[in-house]
């Protein structure tokens, strides 16, 4: 990637333009989400043009670079996965939040199909792009944990990065056995659920 690709792979806020320029990227963003999910990072560009029903000098127009368009695809479905959390909140209670949003996290990894990695070769685990979003799924996965927590659903000795790592790890464990996956995640949500061994002992009464 040149200098010149950076401050449109790096910027967070959409540009400006018409709504039928608006519908031709949403359908390019669709289109490009299923097809990095189905064949990888690396799917043909005018594949995704044809999907969306533009040509691929649309595609070119609001993309210019195949880097562009996978920041776009990452960006949105980190958005997604991040909203998912905050509906979480407000229409179930605080640990059929977290074993929801856990589920819904783990089917975001398991189709992304190295999108993210082809993206830190691209332009660095520190840049902008990763770092907020993942500080944005961080913050997503603390405030569902900490009403669990709260409301005695979850060990006080587990953080955001943990619960990150262990879904990320079943993913990864069941990628050629997907229909394994929430049996797996069943397994790691019993661990983390508060048990009653996990509380303070009670103070030992005076011996007056």
């Amino acid at each position: 990637m040149n200098m010149t690709d950076k401050p449109r792979t790096e910027a967070g806020d959409e540009p400006r333009m018409r709504a039928d320029a608006r519908r031709s990227r949403a359908k390019l963003l669709e289109a490009a989400t299923a097809a990095f999910a189905e064949t990888g990072a690396d799917a043909p560009l005018e594949d995704i043009a044809r999907r969306a029903g533009v040509g691929i000098g649309t595609l070119y127009r609001h993309f210019p670079t195949r880097v562009d368009l996978q920041a776009a695809v990452y960006r949105s479905q980190v958005e997604t996965v991040c909203a998912a959390a905050d509906e979480y909140m407000v229409s179930a209670t605080p640990d059929q939040a977290l074993a929801g949003w856990l589920r819904a996290m783990a089917a975001y990894l398991a189709t992304k199909r190295g999108l993210s990695r082809a993206l830190v070769e691209a332009i660095g685990k520190d840049s902008q792009l990763i770092t907020s979003c993942w500080s944005a799924m961080t913050d997503a996965a603390e405030r569902l944990m900490t009403r669990a927590q709260v409301e005695g659903n979850l060990r006080d000795d587990i953080k955001p990065i943990d619960v990150l790592r262990l879904v990320h790890g079943v993913v990864i464990a069941t990628e050629q056995a997907p229909g394994e996956t929430d049996r797996l995640l069943g397994l790691m949500l019993d661990g983390l659920r508060a048990r009653e061994d996990d509380a303070p002992a009670p103070p030992i009464p005076d011996q007056a």
